[in-house]
């Protein structure tokens, strides 16, 4: 070979890694798979949001599979350090969580916070639920109020998370609007909204604090009773149910609930995930869900979450401390 044929040859193989390079800088990213990996147990809020966004994505044939895995411990933050030990290896993998990764951050429960990951959207929310068993004492929320105020320790409350996270906060906010001392509460965590909602059927705790969604299917099945919710309006699902603020208490709260990838996901992946996640919501495949567990949309994706999630940690942190949840 001379060297004009050898120059024609080198400018070839240039050319034509220019092609390959352009080409791959086009491609986007593959979200035909989806690995939800869920911070608590089976039965919980964030186990249901994952499902119901997986099931809405593979019937709707926007993803190809979903696949699941729980992991609980740290109150959520063990999936959290997964995510970020193991993010060479999380490809595919969207974290579910919601406002107690900004409660529990600030509490000190666990390390890290948002920023140690990628946000990527949030898309849904969901009010909080007051819930006694069918056979309760209790039918009016002032009763459960007129009660704590004579003896705090005989109105046990639990939720399926950890002390001072979100679902003692929010009861900690009903009693508080209540003109009750919050600090008095006595608060049984579990983990798992599955296992809180044992705990109560078994008459371990008497009151409830959990998320519309998590009550919804038992309530209707008449195994338990919701006694209020956080909403400021009464919801369509629930067209019975009080609201705390129609019964004169300025509680109004929405636990929301969206998605993380780990550190290491491209923005483009996580861009197109995020989209994923907004166009879902179009389909006659995600009403039905969303109708069925009683959510309401709260799409927010890329910086806009990311935004949102800086002023959650602002706001709550003032409440935290005003509750006496921090100093």
């Amino acid at each position: 070979m001379n060297i004009k044929q050898l120059t024609l040859a080198s400018m070839a193989i240039g050319l034509l890694s220019l092609v390959s390079t352009s080409v791959s800088a086009n491609e986007k990213p593959d979200t035909s798979e989806i690995h939800f990996l869920i911070p608590g147990g089976p039965g919980g809020g964030w186990d249901g949001t994952a499902r119901g966004t997986g099931e809405a994505l593979m019937k709707s044939g926007k993803v190809e599979n979903a696949s699941y895995q729980n992991m609980s411990g740290g109150g959520g933050g063990k999936a959290i350090a997964y995510m970020i030990e193991t993010a060479a290896k999380q490809k595919n993998t969207l974290m579910v969580n919601s406002t107690p990764i900004v409660v529990r951050s600030l509490s000190g429960v666990f390390p890290q916070s948002f920023r140690d990951l990628k946000p990527v959207a949030g898309t849904i929310a969901d009010f909080g639920a007051f819930v006694v068993r069918k056979d309760s004492k209790y039918y009016d929320w002032r009763d459960v109020l007129a009660d704590f105020k004579q003896n705090p320790r005989k109105v046990k409350f639990s939720g399926g998370s950890s002390r001072g996270s979100l679902d003692h906060l929010v009861a900690a906010m009903a009693i508080k609007a209540g003109r009750a001392k919050p600090r008095k509460l006595v608060y049984v965590a579990y983990d798992g909204g599955g296992k809180a909602m044992a705990g109560l059927l078994s008459g371990e705790t008497a009151i409830l604090s959990t998320g519309v969604g998590e009550a919804l299917t038992m309530a209707q099945s008449g195994d338990v009773r919701i006694l209020a919710i956080t909403s400021k309006e009464r919801l369509t699902v629930l067209p019975n149910i009080p609201t705390l603020t129609e019964m004169g208490y300025e509680v109004v709260f929405a636990n929301w609930r969206g998605f993380f990838a780990a550190p290491t996901m491209s923005d483009e992946k996580v861009a197109a995930y995020a989209k994923l996640l907004g166009d879902v919501q179009d389909t006659p495949e995600w009403t039905k869900i969303q109708e069925r567990n009683g959510w309401v949309n709260l799409y927010n994706a890329n910086s806009e979450f990311y935004a949102f999630l800086e002023k959650q940690e602002k706001d709550l942190g003032v409440l935290m401390r005003e509750l006496g949840f921090l100093k």
